[in-house]
């Protein structure tokens, strides 16, 4: 067995752990202004980290982490029902034509995606004199900020019904229909049953999501219209126009080192004790 790994140890060796030790060791070189990154004998100092403890960056960090949590969370809400009617409602044939469907929306290219939300509900929208008319400014910074979830829910909702069907095919209808049977609602039946019965599909859907949305590039950059913007764009920032790459890895190494975080403690709580079983 071990020699059966052998092949997948390598590659990840070489393809990610090496490319990731050597930025590591970038984010902690002297950078000079004037370069193209930082130089082979530059010294080694944490002032790349120090430089991140200032407000825009502060303020920069919570904006990815917000946007991405809820629009994770708002995913999860629209693709877990829609994962149980498929499972549960619909005949065979329209849950493969349903299955096909979001798998096609995966496919689908992100920046034809992301402009075709732009041209629909953007500042040049078709829908601005309804928007006018609402009393909604399309540059303003709430509706922005809005936008650009709408445009992570076009990856997140797909790929979250998608893990959640094999979820909710493994939940017993047999537990809520004895639920019901002894005096439960249905919607209590689903929260006391089917949620705590799905709660790894759905934690496993959550980081999925919350991966894709916190490394996410084309979304804010067309959608955010430079008020919204996410770690990723400070990163292409620094490393593509300043040819800062030693700032431009320590945020790179910061990001990694939160999104690492957030997935262990979201995953021991899906083990924990404390969820209703």
């Amino acid at each position: 067995m071990p020699f059966a790994l052998l092949p997948a140890v390598l590659i990840m060796a070489v393809a990610f752990l090496l490319p990731m030790a050597g930025l590591a060791v970038e984010s902690f070189r002297l950078f000079t202004p004037g370069r193209v990154g930082a130089a082979a004998d530059a010294p080694l100092t944490l002032a790349n980290y120090a430089d991140l403890l200032n407000l825009p960056f502060a303020g920069l960090f919570w904006e990815t982490l917000r946007i991405s949590i809820l629009s994770s969370l708002v995913g999860l809400v629209v693709a877990y029902p829609l994962a149980w009617h498929i499972v549960r409602r619909w005949s065979r044939r329209v849950r493969a034509l349903a299955t096909g469907f979001m798998v096609t929306l995966l496919l689908l290219s992100m920046l034809v995606r992301t402009y075709a939300i732009e041209l629909t509900f953007g500042s040049v929208s078709i829908f601005r004199p309804a928007l006018r008319a609402l009393g909604i400014s399309p540059n303003s910074g709430w509706y922005i900020e809005c936008l650009v979830g709408g445009g992570l829910l076009h990856y997140i909702i797909p790929v979250a019904t998608l893990t959640l069907l094999g979820t909710v095919q493994n939940v017993d209808p047999r537990l809520v229909e004895a639920a019901q049977s002894l005096g439960a609602p249905a919607w209590r039946a689903h929260l006391t049953v089917t949620l705590p019965l799905s709660r790894v599909g759905l934690v496993g859907a959550f980081l999925i999501g919350l991966t894709f949305s916190v490394s996410a590039f084309v979304i804010p950059m067309v959608l955010g219209k430079g008020r919204v913007l996410f770690l990723s764009n400070s990163i292409y920032n620094r490393f593509s126009e300043l040819a800062d790459y030693p700032s431009g890895a320590a945020i790179s190494m910061v990001m990694l080192a939160v999104s690492l975080a957030l997935v262990l403690a979201v995953s021991r709580l899906a083990v924990s004790r404390r969820w209703p079983a």
